[in-house]
Order: C-alpha cells, then sequence, then structure tokens
C-alpha cells in the first residue's frame, strides 16, 4: 500500500527498506512551518520502498513510501 503525505512540508523518515512495521508505528514525519504531523502505519506491514529522500520537499497527497505484506 502506498502511504501519502498529508501535507505539503519536509518530509522525515523514521523507518528504513526492510523494516517490518505494525498498526499506528509512526513511519515518516512532514514538517512545514512549525506544524509537524506524523505519518502513520495504517496496517502490519514491511516496508518495500522509499519514495523520497530524507529531508525533501513533498507536496501533500505525494507518496512517501510502501508497505507490503
Amino acid at each position: 500500500m502506498n502511504i501519502c503525505a498529508p501535507f505539503a512540508g519536509i518530509v522525515r523518515y523514521h523507518v528504513a527498506v526492510g523494516d517490518p512495521v505494525d498498526t499506528g508505528d509512526v513511519l515518516a514525519t512532514v514538517e512545514a512551518v512549525k506544524l509537524e504531523a506524523p505519518v502513520l502505519a495504517p496496517g502490519p506491514g514491511t516496508v518495500t520502498a522509499l519514495a523520497r529522500e530524507d529531508f525533501t520537499d513533498v507536496l501533500g497527497g505525494d507518496t512517501l513510501l510502501e508497505v507490503g505484506p
């Protein structure tokens, strides 16, 4: 499943490819001005791909990473 940015900002990852995740784990944080929003895992799985580099600009709705079974 594709995990997307909630709004425009700078993404910082808390996981790497191959990491197992559970429902509710923090996968990344998107920061804009002084607002930080955690991006949570919607279900259990394994991180299969990171779509961006750490600390890059993203737009709302951009794919940040993929979580597979």
